[in-house]
């Protein structure tokens, strides 16, 4: 396909910069569109000429690049951090951001980023929102606790405690006060609602045929459950985009930096450079999976022999990558392979 003219869009959310340029560096056309469905399908409708097209990847990016894939020829997503340090000026505006976009496409030097279809990221803003409903609830059940406390009983996070004091006599008074039992009455209205609502979108999500039977495959991992396998599926979106274990960790942030420099290396902190929510699941899976999964318990002593459980929890936490990973490449239940079984297998020639 012989592409004509290179494209760089600037996105922001009410305002698009872009920069048309032909294969030698020389500029088109350049302008600014109004960030609305119509004024974008406008404006690509009426181009002549085939064109690749590239944006930073942004908050708002996603529904700018569903609308003008139709009509590209080939559009991209670039790597936010990557494009800022290549981009890196002390003259800096919408107008030459749209031009270096525009570079880096005709070079052929965009840091691409994976793009999940468009289905895939409609589910994952659903379970994110179920994520910030369970997040609410925590910080309802303090309330519950300080309006507990205020009481004169202490902090007791149970339900029992909190039926006592709308019930029962457990103030130095006699009696709690009537503005205590107003805040717990509130506190557990609102517990109940966000409950409700995170297990529905939860039910919602399991039954989605688009990623039913992966979620299923996935569950055969013992210690995984619904919330790590979609929480994996949604925002991995397809596992043949990583080679290797060792990429998909690092996504997962569970790798460190590596620092190298001549002969001299130097092993970092946990690189930032990761996808948090995911990394937050299997950090909080990997802590309660050594109680169900006779492997990972395996994993996690011999880590903890060392001396330091962060580490050991780490460790359980990339086994679970190499599991996901392999069961969601192959879409064959979770197997244990024992030595017995390894022993018998008959070698491959090529």
């Amino acid at each position: 396909m012989n592409v004509n003219h290179y494209i760089g869009f600037d996105v922001h959310k009410k305002s698009i910069s872009y920069c048309v340029k032909l294969a030698d560096g020389k500029i088109v056309e350049e302008g600014k569109l109004r960030a609305t469905h119509e004024a974008l399908r406008q404006w690509a409708a009426k181009r002549q000429e085939l064109w690749h097209g590239a944006m930073e990847a942004t908050l708002f990016s996603g529904w700018i690049y569903d609308t003008l894939k139709p009509f590209a020829a080939e559009l991209q997503m670039g790597h936010p951090a990557m494009m800022k340090a290549i981009g890196a000026s002390k003259k800096k505006n919408d107008k030459l951001d749209a031009r270096m976009i525009a570079d880096l496409v005709r070079c052929n030097l965009l840091p691409a980023c994976y793009v999940a279809p468009a289905e895939i990221r409609e589910l994952r803003r659903m379970l994110r929102y179920r994520n910030l409903v369970v997040a609410q609830s925590g910080a309802h059940e303090e309330q519950n606790g300080w309006a507990a406390d205020g009481s004169g009983r202490g902090i007791q996070q149970t339900a029992t405690a909190w039926e006592e004091i709308l019930h029962g006599d457990v103030g130095d008074s006699g009696r709690s006060a009537e503005s205590v039992k107003d805040l717990l009455r509130l506190s557990r209205g609102a517990m109940e609602m966000f409950e409700s609502t995170q297990q529905q979108l939860l039910a919602r999500l399991r039954k989605e045929p688009l990623i039913a039977q992966r979620v299923t495959l996935l569950n055969s991992i013992r210690s995984v459950g619904p919330v790590t396998a979609l929480t994996w599926i949604l925002e991995v979106g397809d596992p043949h985009r990583f080679s290797s274990a060792a990429k998909a960790m690092s996504y997962c942030g569970l790798t460190s930096a590596l620092v190298s420099s001549a002969d001299k290396q130097q092993r970092c902190p946990i690189s930032k450079q990761r996808n948090a929510h995911l990394q937050t699941v299997l950090i909080e899976a990997a802590k309660l999976a050594p109680r169900w999964n006779p492997e990972l318990a395996a994993v996690h002593a011999r880590e903890l022999e060392r001396g330091n459980r962060n580490r050991a929890t780490l460790a359980v936490a990339r086994k679970l990558v190499s599991y996901l990973l392999a069961v969601d490449k192959s879409g064959q239940p979770f197997q244990v392979r024992t030595l017995a079984a390894k022993e018998t297998e008959v070698p491959t020639t090529a």
